[in-house]
């Protein structure tokens, strides 16, 4: 973790400080090697929150773009759970960033518990992810909105295990390296998978890291999901419905066959 309490204030972990877990109240030691970023850890225990993950400089450099009191910012539900948002606005947005592998049984948990929540993942950890997308995007279909596209192969563009999140997924493809304004648009943007589906397509955004960030702080939502999904639908059918009619108005004739010679029957001799 980057922030214990010590004397009841949020501190980053320096050495020789002692802390205690904003989350649980038990004791925090100071970790401020050489081979990793500083931080706290609990003492005789790996985390007292299991969605948890170590922290590495990927999710410290997005972090680092938000206020230090929206950072890991402790939620409670109605029966008492407890866990660590990454990233909480005022706007009671919960953003998590991922790199290391989840579950499913996982990831369909934390969304049900912060309802109202963006994912952002890093896509470098595994090394085939960007060379499909890459591929993948060939699929990717223009809309009425610049930066909102459609495609009925998602599963061509993104890992399977983020195809069914009800929260938007958003795709890191640079990670830590300093993004280059001549990179490719894979690595330079950030694309987001939408939750849902329009007529069997999903919906992908496109968004410049910066334009994500000023809208966790200006509004309630990344974007507008739903709405977009839905409106999005309607064209589709629509269209379909456009297509069915041309259909019966312009019926397909069928192919031309040649007419069968006629040939007389042969007499059968009879006995």
């Amino acid at each position: 973790m980057r922030y214990a309490l010590v004397n009841d204030e949020r501190r980053e972990a320096e050495p020789g400080l002692q802390g205690t877990c904003p989350g649980c109240g038990q004791p925090m030691i100071a970790k401020c090697g050489d081979q990793r970023i500083h931080h706290w850890a609990h003492r005789g225990m790996r985390s007292c929150d299991p969605w948890w993950e170590p922290e590495t400089p990927w999710h410290r450099s997005w972090k680092a773009q938000f206020p230090p009191d929206w950072q890991e910012v402790v939620q409670q539900d109605e029966t008492g759970e407890r866990h660590i948002a990454d990233v909480r606005t005022k706007h009671r947005l919960v953003l998590e960033f991922q790199h290391s592998h989840i579950r499913l049984q996982e990831r369909q948990a934390r969304e049900a518990f912060y309802s109202d929540m963006v994912w952002i993942v890093d896509g470098t950890r595994r090394t085939r992810d960007l060379p499909r997308f890459e591929e993948g995007r060939r699929s990717l279909q223009v809309s009425p909105w610049q930066g909102v596209y459609t495609t009925p192969f998602p599963q061509e563009c993104f890992p399977r295990d983020w195809l069914d999140s009800r929260a938007p997924v958003f795709f890191d493809f640079a990670g830590t390296e300093a993004i280059d304004p001549r990179a490719p648009a894979e690595r330079r943007l950030l694309w987001g998978l939408l939750p849902g589906r329009a007529e069997g397509h999903a919906v992908v955004v496109v968004l410049a890291r910066q334009n994500l960030v000023r809208a966790a702080h200006d509004r309630p939502q990344i974007v507008a999901s739903r709405k977009i999904v839905t409106i999005l639908g309607e064209r589709f059918r629509a269209a379909r419905a456009r297509a069915m009619l041309e259909a019966r108005r312009y019926p397909v004739k069928t192919a031309w066959k040649p007419r069968r010679r006629w040939r007389p029957r042969r007499r059968t001799a009879r006995f």
